[in-house]
């Protein structure tokens, strides 16, 4: 289960106003970093996304003993970092917002496996947003009476290359 994530984003403040639409919660200063924000959905998981300025990196014993953060001034623009995040909103909303924003949205389908929606933060950030439609889909993949069969499919996978 993963209760939190941090992504790092050009403005923190604006990323979690639009977050918090798409989500459904609050979007608040998140005080241990400067000029971040987090966005609380106020679930049952205590899901929660923090949004660090660009260039924020974490770094082993640096605080007190435990990870702290500093600012790399010359960032790439893209990250590997993605998450596929379940959110009340439909497609449409989504849609809405991303042409509000002018960010990129698109919806998705993994290998048949299941769909997702591509929505592109400042155009340089992806996170999979599942809506209520096709939430259903990816839970089943990825449940524990799939597990052995999509293992064994990307194992074969693997043996053809």
């Amino acid at each position: 289960m993963i209760h939190h994530i941090s992504i790092a984003v050009k403005n923190p403040q604006h990323v979690a106003s639009v977050l918090a639409e798409i989500l459904r919660g609050k979007a608040l200063r998140f005080p241990p970093v400067p000029d971040s924000y987090m966005v609380l959905v106020g679930d049952e998981f205590g899901t929660l996304i923090e949004l660090y300025p660009l260039g924020a990196e974490l770094i082993p014993d640096a605080w007190q003993g435990q990870a702290g953060c500093q600012i790399n001034e010359h960032p790439s623009n893209y990250t590997s970092v993605h998450a596929a995040i379940s959110v009340p909103s439909s497609l449409e909303e989504i849609e809405q917002i991303g042409a509000r924003e002018g960010w990129r949205v698109l919806p998705c389908n993994r290998e048949g496996i299941f769909d997702v929606i591509e929505f592109w933060i400042e155009n340089r950030l992806m996170l999979e947003f599942l809506t209520p439609a096709i939430a259903p889909k990816y839970l089943n993949a990825f449940s524990p009476e799939q597990l052995e069969l999509f293992a064994e499919q990307f194992a074969m996978a693997d043996v053809r290359k």
